[in-house]
């Protein structure tokens, strides 16, 4: 989960989980595995997030790296002047 200081909304995904084990039942596993796997699919859909979800946390990144960009450019301008400075 991407986490920076905004709120996630999670998302899950409905299925019909009587018959996703009856699936499983009839494919051969048993009704402990069916039922084990799933549980496991559901707890794992808790985790899932949207594609809105993550437009929203990468959202900030352009106007950082255009922060960086500057930042990096000032630097250079800097030693390069006090380079130009000690030598010219």
């Amino acid at each position: 989960m991407v986490s920076c200081g905004i709120m996630n909304t999670m998302t899950t995904v409905t299925f019909d989980t009587l018959q996703l084990v009856e699936k499983l039942k009839s494919s051969g596993i048993s009704q402990e595995q069916a039922e084990a796997v799933v549980r496991t699919i559901a707890e794992a859909q808790t985790q899932l997030i949207t594609k809105t979800d993550l437009d929203i946390a990468l959202a900030p990144l352009p106007s950082d790296l255009a922060i960086l960009k500057w930042m990096l450019g000032i630097l250079l301008a800097g030693v390069l002047s006090l380079v130009l400075k000690t030598f010219f």
